[in-house]
């Protein structure tokens, strides 16, 4: 995915196209969750949809449910999302640090003497 060690290191245009299409890939994985979050609270739960997405987002968020699960199919929805959403968080750093990174470190291993 990424050029190899020997290749010069992107021009900035190059690098920042690079950022834009990770952050769309990181924005649709965010808009599934969020759905897929919503339909849950709203199936398991019977949230409306303000409500849902209210829930949702703050698991996504990482700062917990607002309404606590009534049902025992809600619960168990709910600690899965949770769960689901925790390694939502990190995938997603991880997608948006990995070009600076290997921007970074691409930088410090290429010499253009050598070419």
């Amino acid at each position: 995915m990424y050029e190899p060690r020997s290749a010069r290191p992107l021009t900035r245009p190059e690098f920042h196209r690079r950022l834009l299409g990770q952050a769309a890939w990181v924005l649709a994985l965010l808009m599934c969750s969020l759905l897929l979050g919503m339909a849950g609270y709203m199936v398991f739960e019977h949230l409306s949809l303000v409500d849902a997405f209210l829930n949702a987002a703050m698991l996504l968020g990482g700062m917990g449910p607002v309404n606590p699960p009534q049902t025992v199919g809600g619960k168990i929805f709910a600690g899965c999302y949770a769960l689901y959403a925790g390694l939502v968080f990190i995938v997603t750093a991880a997608m948006m640090f990995t070009p600076v990174l290997h921007r970074l470190l691409h930088h410090f291993h290429w010499d253009d003497k050598a070419r």
